[in-house]
């Protein structure tokens, strides 16, 4: 008999320290990568009130604090320069846990919906270019790794999600966010330094999706009446709050460096004229979550569809209000998709050229995070326009001094004063060496006095203009006409 009580015992003894042994997030686990030359926050739970200590591989340093009385800990450790060199971090209340084959990188969030998180491997129905020779390279993509956050919904903020850090290989390139990857192969390799993406995506999310509960209380007129929701909202990925909960918040203690955001196509009919200030508003909400200072929040412009009718211009208002936003938030840029969407794919959402996106995601950040002025990273953008002799003289910013092409300009579309735009027929480009200007001038035979300009001004309308860095014109209006 006393036998067994002291099996009891000491089988509830070990319960007890199985109960006590520190818990860590998903997210610091295995494989991770930690913000190079950072103060990265480290955290989870333990018993209240008890101590828990830190050491790492990388330096003899001894990190202590203290559980609260809910048993959360947090503690921030300074991590080494970049190096593909595994590292461990071990934590210690009295029972040791180690994470191991842990690099010191950049990291970068994909946020947004479905055009962010498309895989490698494609949706079905709408592939991935080059998919098998992606797979293939990926062999030299070590460095590179990737958590999903599981898109799930949730009233109140979450604390956790189950994931887990992979790392990079054939075997395993096909499931990593394809506009990430491709963002991250870049930057990894120009810089010769591991990447981390920490996907917290949902597709067919709004931006009111992200918003969370004192933003939409002040800032919209969104219910946060679940029940309320559900009716206004069948399909759950347009509701509210919920994904921001579930799907983002549990990643907001980890230390980045800043954030991509490929979102838009779920507003082009749900408050667009609001759009400008919502993604500001979400940029700003982020960075005072994660409390990192103003990282750079770097997005994509949504890709041109037919959205019902590729002449109606729905989908071309939500882009000029994504253009808006850079007017609004602070370190921010936008990438401009016009031409990374081929002729066959009107009624594609999830257009197939998502390396252009991703590497031009990386041109910005290299440019403007990194430092690497070599990279042009910039469209052309409208800058001015002056009405002489029946033609339409344009000025644009970030050409660097030059189009890919001198004349034979498409996506161009001249109106009168009646309004109705016409394609112009005849374009040319001019650089005045009196002024440093470069120009294209157009005019249209059925427009003898025009009034304004549109390009590629239309749900689905391809144009050519690009300047010497190969980027596409960001599509424009002269006009306020609705």
């Amino acid at each position: 008999m006393k036998k067994f009580l002291g099996l009891v015992v000491l089988a509830l003894m070990i319960g007890v320290e199985t109960e006590a042994k520190v818990k860590l997030p998903h997210l610091l686990g295995d494989n991770m990568v930690l913000q190079q030359n950072s103060n990265a926050r480290l955290w989870g739970w333990a018993d209240g009130g008890k101590t828990v200590k830190v050491t790492v591989s990388w330096s003899n340093d001894t990190y202590t604090t203290k559980a609260d009385a809910q048993g959360k800990w947090k503690v921030s450790v300074k991590t080494p320069a970049a190096s593909f060199t595994p590292l461990s971090i071990t934590f210690d209340d009295g029972d040791k846990t180690t994470i191991s084959n842990v690099l010191s990188g950049e990291v970068w969030v994909c946020a947004g919906q479905s055009n962010m998180e498309m895989p490698i491997k494609g949706f079905n129905e709408c592939p991935v270019d080059d998919y098998n020779h992606v797979v293939a390279d990926a062999v030299n993509s070590s460095g590179i790794r990737h958590a999903k956050i599981p898109s799930i919904m949730r009233m109140k903020p979450q604390e956790d999600a189950k994931t887990e850090w992979i790392d990079c290989n054939p075997n395993t390139v096909s499931e990593f966010s394809a506009t990430g990857y491709f963002f991250a192969r870049m930057v990894s390799r120009t810089l010769n330094i591991p990447v981390g993406l920490i996907e917290a995506n949902k597709g067919g999310s709004r931006v009111e999706s992200w918003l969370n509960e004192e933003n939409l209380r002040k800032y919209t007129d969104e219910s946060l009446d679940s029940l309320e929701n559900v009716k206004k909202y069948p399909m759950d990925y347009m509701r509210p709050l919920v994904w921001g909960n579930a799907t983002f918040h549990p990643i907001l203690n980890y230390t980045v460096k800043g954030i991509l955001f490929y979102q838009g196509c779920s507003n082009v009919d749900d408050h667009r004229a609001q759009y400008a200030e919502r993604l500001s508003l979400l940029a700003k909400q982020w960075r005072e979550q994660f409390d990192l200072g103003e990282i750079p929040f770097y997005y994509v412009e949504i890709a041109p569809f037919f959205q019902g009718d590729v002449n109606n211009t729905n989908s071309a208002l939500l882009r000029e209000q994504q253009y808006k936003a850079l007017s609004l938030i602070p370190n921010s840029d936008m990438v401009c998709t016009n031409d990374a969407v081929y002729p066959s794919e009107t009624h594609n959402i999830h257009p197939a050229q998502k390396q252009k996106v991703g590497e031009r995601l990386a041109f910005i950040a290299l440019n403007e995070t990194y430092g690497m002025k070599a990279f042009r990273c910039k469209s052309p953008s409208f800058k001015s326009m002056e009405v002489k002799d029946h033609q339409v003289r344009l000025l644009f910013n970030d050409t660097y001094l030059g189009f890919t092409r001198q004349y034979g300009f498409e996506g161009f579309e001249i109106a009168g004063a009646d309004k109705v735009f016409h394609k112009a027929n005849q374009s040319q480009s001019q650089y005045s060496w009196f002024t440093g200007e470069l120009s294209i001038t157009i005019s249209s035979d059925e427009v003898p006095n025009p009034v304004a300009v549109r390009y590629c001004f239309r749900n689905f309308q391809l144009g050519n203009v690009a300047n010497m860095a190969g980027l596409p014109l960001i599509p424009f209006r002269t006009d306020d006409w609705d």
